[in-house]
Parts: structure tokens; C-alpha cells; sequence
């Protein structure tokens, strides 16, 4: 890396001696690889949908220069500035939310989409590491009891109103993340038992009613227990691509399973790394993974400000369950849901939302003076 000298004191120097920068370098490493996986899996994507071979490379190269821009700038705000960045960017996804129910764009029966400035945008995306931002403020605020505002409710009600919007998209892989990062960092910041029973059993709730009321989560669940009740095509051809693979691959362009799986260059772009690089690119890729996630819960150990540990605990957790989803659905050890590799997967929305929460992740896990404390 190159280095700026430590008498150098501007905004840039100081930015520079306090974030992580091996935790930024395996990003920097994870947007490398999924550049090179676009273009390995997108162009035989494209033709079938009757682009020309590289539409998908060109969009997701060109959205990589402001990907970058955002996880630079968003990491040079203080806990202050992400806080209320993150309040900002949730009230605008939440509008978003309600406008998807309204004008939103349909796509295999979800309308989780908008159109704005001529780009396709998923409002939830954007909500995610919001609202975990949002969550922790006022879990934080509650327990320094402040003019006695009643976080836990506030957070709670917040919850209920982003989980029944986003299961209206319907969108039961975003509501399960979402809902799990909540209860973990309401975890950590110290649940009461009687909650915690309580919480639980309304999870438990919610998917038994999810399975019984929406057919597409039915029909997935379903599948993943018993293949043979409907069909399994996506999973089969991805295990297919895995074993063809083996320990190295069959090499750079050599795969065959990018020309028959419809979501080759986004939801299972794991397969093709599997199958063209092999399960030593797939251990190296889980390995960034969890090095980030690890590193950034390694850098909150010292940390004392209960804002900043439960906004950047809530990020990585997002962050590392995202990626286990991804690659949990692609071996078939989950049910399928329709969720990115991040910085690996094309996806527009993704990729700028993973950016701000990335920003996020990084601003908030910068070295700081241990007495330092954020309004």
C-alpha cells in the first residue's frame, strides 16, 4: 500500500493512519474478482436476452467508479455524520418502499423496483443499512436515557413498518436479513427475557404465516426439502457446476453453466466461480469475506461508544449474512432467495448500497480517541 507520512495532517492523512486499510484493501480485492466474474458470467446472460455480449460489463464497470467514490467519502464522515447520513437515506427508502407499492416495476412477479433518472433502483436496498443505523441511534439513546425516549418502542414500531412493506414487494430474503440484524444488535444491546422469548416466537410467527400465505414462498420452501415437488433447475445446474469444477476449475472462460442459468452473472455468480475457477477460488473468496467481517468485529473490541458498536456490529453482521445466503442458496443448504454475492454479483442497487454501508462499516471502525463520545 502506499502510504502518506504521519506528519501529514489534513483530512486525507488523518483518514489514512485511522481506517482500516487491510480491511479496505479486501474490498478493493472482492470488487477486483467480481469485476472479472461479471465479465466471465454476463455476456452469455446478455445475448439470450438479446443485448450485445458486454451491456452487463459496461453497466457494472461504470457503476464501480462511483461504488469506489462512495466507500471513500462515506468513510471519512465521523459516527455523527453517519448517523445522520443513515437517518437521511432511511426517511428517502422508506418513501421509496411506499412508491415501489404504487409505481413500482414488475419483475418475476416482485415489484421491489423504480425508475429514476433512467435507472432501475430497489428502495430496500437502501434501506437496509439505514435502518441498522437507525436501530442503533435509538438503542443507543435509550440506554444513556435520554429525555427518557422510548428507543426499544420507536425501534420496534420501525421494524413492524419496514418488514410489512417489504413483505408487500414481497421480498422474504430482505425481510429475514433485515429482521435478523435488528434482533441481533437489539441482542447486544441488551434484551430483556421476557423480549426475547417474545421476539422469538413472533419470528417463528411471521415465516409460518409467510409459507402459508405467499405461494412463491411456499413453492421455494418446499423445494429445497423434497426437489422432486417442483422445479429445481436453478439449484440442480449450480451443483452441476460446482462438481464439473472440482478443486481448480476448468479454467478462465471454460465453464458451460453461464449459457443455461438465467442468473448466472448475479444471484449465482458463485457457481461460476465454482466451476471456472474451482473450490480454492471459492475458499479464497469466503476467506475476504470473512476477514472483513472478522477484522471490523476485531476493531469494536475496544470500542466504548454503544452507538458505534451496535451501527458497525449491525453493518458487518449484515454485510457477512448477505454473503452466506448467497452461497448458502448456491449449494443448496438454504431455500432460494433472491439476495447478491456482494461487490461479486451485478446489481446496480446492490452494488451502491453495499458501497454506503461499506462507507459506513469503515467511518465507524476508524481508530479514535477511547474517551471520545458522539451525540
Amino acid at each position: 500500500m502506499i502510504a502518506l507520512p504521519r506528519t501529514d495532517t489534513s483530512r486525507l492523512g488523518a483518514w489514512w493512519w485511522t481506517v482500516d486499510r487491510w480491511a479496505l484493501l479486501a474490498v478493493l480485492v472482492l470488487a477486483a474478482l467480481g469485476a472479472l466474474m461479471v465479465l466471465a458470467a454476463s455476456p452469455a446472460v446478455a445475448e439470450r436476452l438479446n443485448y450485445d455480449s458486454f451491456y452487463f460489463v459496461r453497466r457494472h464497470l461504470v457503476l464501480l467508479i462511483p461504488a469506489g467514490a462512495i466507500v471513500f467519502l462515506v468513510s471519512l464522515l465521523s459516527p455523527t455524520g453517519v448517523r445522520r447520513l443513515g437517518l437521511v437515506l432511511f426517511v428517502l427508502g422508506l418513501l421509496g418502499l411506499l412508491a415501489t407499492l404504487l409505481v413500482g416495476h414488475e419483475a418475476k412477479g416482485a415489484r421491489r423496483w423504480i425508475q429514476l433518472a433512467g435507472l432501475s433502483l430497489q428502495p430496500s436496498e437502501f434501506v437496509k443499512p439505514a435502518f441498522a443505523v437507525v436501530t442503533a441511534w435509538l438503542f443507543a439513546l435509550q440506554r444513556r436515557q435520554r429525555a427518557g425516549l422510548p428507543g426499544d418502542a420507536i425501534a420496534m414500531g420501525l421494524l413492524a413498518a419496514v418488514l410489512a412493506l417489504v413483505t408487500l414487494q414481497p421480498d422474504l430474503g430482505m425481510v429475514v436479513t433485515i429482521g435478523a440484524v435488528w434482533l441481533a444488535q437489539y441482542f447486544v444491546a441488551g434484551v430483556p427475557l421476557l423480549w426475547a422469548g417474545a421476539l422469538g416466537i413472533g419470528g417463528v410467527a411471521g415465516l409460518t404465516v409467510a409459507y402459508v400465505s405467499l405461494p412463491h414462498v411456499q413453492s421455494r420452501i418446499d423445494r429445497f426439502f423434497d426437489p422432486s415437488s417442483g422445479d429445481s433447475y436453478q439449484i440442480d445446474t449450480a451443483l452441476n457446476a460446482f462438481s464439473a469444477g472440482g478443486f481448480f476449475g476448468r479454467g478462465p472462460g471454460e465453464g458451460v453453466v453461464k449459457s443455461t442459468l438465467p442468473d448466472a452473472h448475479a444471484d449465482f455468480i458463485f457457481a461460476v466461480v465454482g466451476e471456472e475457477f474451482g473450490i480454492v477460488a471459492c475458499l479464497v473468496i469466503l476467506g475476504l469475506f470473512a476477514f472483513i467481517v472478522l477484522r471490523g468485529f476485531a476493531r469494536l473490541f475496544q470500542e466504548e461508544d454503544l452507538f458505534v458498536l451496535l451501527a458497525a456490529g449491525g453493518l458487518l453482521t449484515q454485510f457477512g449474512l448477505q454473503a452466506i445466503i448467497n452461497m448458502a442458496v448456491t449449494l443448496h443448504l438454504v431455500p432460494t432467495k433472491g439476495m447478491t454475492l456482494p461487490f461479486v454479483s451485478y446489481g446496480g442497487s446492490s452494488l451502491l448500497a453495499l458501497s454506503i454501508a461499506t462507507g459506513m462499516a469503515l467511518a465507524l471502525t476508524r481508530r479514535r480517541p477511547s474517551n471520545t463520545r458522539w451525540p
